[in-house]
């Protein structure tokens, strides 16, 4: 008995221990032995944790599984037309989703959804061949609900071969690094450093994750766990220690464009870096370029005057990076009044937007929806061209929107 009772203590002893070991030490992350893995959050940061795992940053990828997939599969809503000889089908096959082209009714070619790009207004697919991706040449667009050509592509020619670049998966992933034979031998090694643009699928950590914003947790997760009574962040940088211009420049990294001179890649920096140290040309208060409504939201915000007054604010005065933008204008509004206590209307605005309106939906007026020069498609070859609208990020007095 003695014996059995010192069997069972043993026995509930070592599943004590097994549930508290650091799942970062269990851990290996592509990015290197720093990283603790965003799994490694949940333990401390559960709140942030669950939240930010259902934000469109870290859905910015994904994996094309099925219930990650938009868009319509069933027959009458899974076809786009290039001709009457030539249409492309979205088809599920053996728990695998496809596009599948079909000339005269007999089929030409089948790709595989294997990468999702974006999950808030659009979504567009890839797949994988010879250590790069390439764009199925269809997307799915919440705004019609429908399917309807990818960003540049034709409505009457479908296009398999279009490569997507790293500098996407800079903006859309946490990581995914390049193959290169090193100098010292022949052996092949992976690395984030550009020397040519192969990707290995194995190094890609979909979305923007925790680390990819915070830096490195693997000591900090180690500490916090090793000294659960620290107050304190350890080990980590924490965003209330930053300057104004680094908290801009930690979402400047995908938030500022990329039509700069590249000096080193995005997966290299960490929040408190200078952003100017790896681009050239950073957004500034350019009043006379245009900056496109997709892609440079800190292009526009920075001409607006409300951003050249104000020295503390930053992205995060309206944004929680760990939630998805929120759809009541009024929380907007009460920002915007917290700063704008008592606005001057013109007398044609007072006549024409309802006291309510005003009250409620600053945005609607000042920072309205426009469409973006940038992306445009169709639905299909015979479709009207159909604009891709954004809110734009200049804060300003704008004629009457009308939309």
């Amino acid at each position: 008995m003695k014996n059995t009772c010192i069997i069972i203590a043993f026995m509930v002893l070592s599943v004590f221990l097994t549930n508290c070991t650091n799942k970062s030490d269990e851990y290996i992350d592509p990015r290197g032995t720093n990283y603790a893995g965003s799994e490694s959050c949940i333990q401390c940061h559960k709140a942030e944790s669950e939240s930010a795992f259902h934000s469109s940053h870290f859905k910015a990828t994904s994996p094309a599984l099925k219930e990650n997939v938009l868009g319509h599969f069933s027959k009458g809503k899974n076809t786009f037309v290039y001709d009457k000889n030539t249409k492309l089908v979205m088809e599920e096959r053996n728990d695998t989703l496809y596009q599948v082209l079909y000339k005269n009714n007999k089929e030409v070619e089948a790709y595989p959804f294997e990468v999702l790009f974006g999950v808030k207004h659009a979504q567009t697919s890839a797949y994988w061949k010879n250590h790069y991706t390439y764009e199925l040449p269809v997307s799915y667009y919440k705004s019609l609900n429908s399917w309807a050509t990818s960003p540049g592509y034709s409505a009457t020619v479908p296009n398999f071969e279009r490569k997507i670049e790293k500098e996407c998966y800079g903006c859309h992933s946490s990581n995914i690094a390049s193959r290169y034979i090193t100098t010292s031998s022949d052996s092949i090694t992976f690395t984030n450093m550009e020397v040519e643009d192969f990707m290995n699928p194995k190094t890609l950590i979909y979305g923007i994750d925790c680390e990819r914003c915070h830096g490195p947790a693997k000591k900090h997760v180690q500490t916090h766990l090793k000294f659960p009574d620290l107050k304190l962040a350890q080990d980590i940088v924490s965003f209330k220690k930053l300057t104004r211009q680094q908290k801009i420049d930690a979402c400047a990294i995908c938030h500022s464009g990329n039509d700069k001179l590249k000096i080193k890649s995005r997966f290299e920096f960490r929040p408190g870096d200078n952003l100017l140290d790896y681009f050239r040309g950073v957004p500034g208060s350019n009043d006379n370029k245009v900056y496109d409504v997709h892609g440079n939201q800190l292009g526009l915000l920075s001409q607006s005057k409300c951003f050249k007054k104000n020295e503390t604010m930053t992205c995060m005065n309206c944004h929680n990076p760990h939630e998805n933008t929120s759809k009541s204008m009024v929380s907007y509004s009460k920002i915007c009044m917290s700063c704008h206590q008592d606005p001057k209307h013109t007398p044609e605005t007072l006549k024409t937007v309802s006291k309510t309106a005003m009250a409620e939906n600053c945005i609607e007026c000042h920072m309205p929806k426009q469409d973006s020069n940038a992306i445009r498609f169709q639905q299909s070859n015979t479709a009207a061209m159909s604009s891709y609208s954004l809110r734009t990020h200049k804060i300003g007095i704008y004629p009457a929107n009308k939309k």
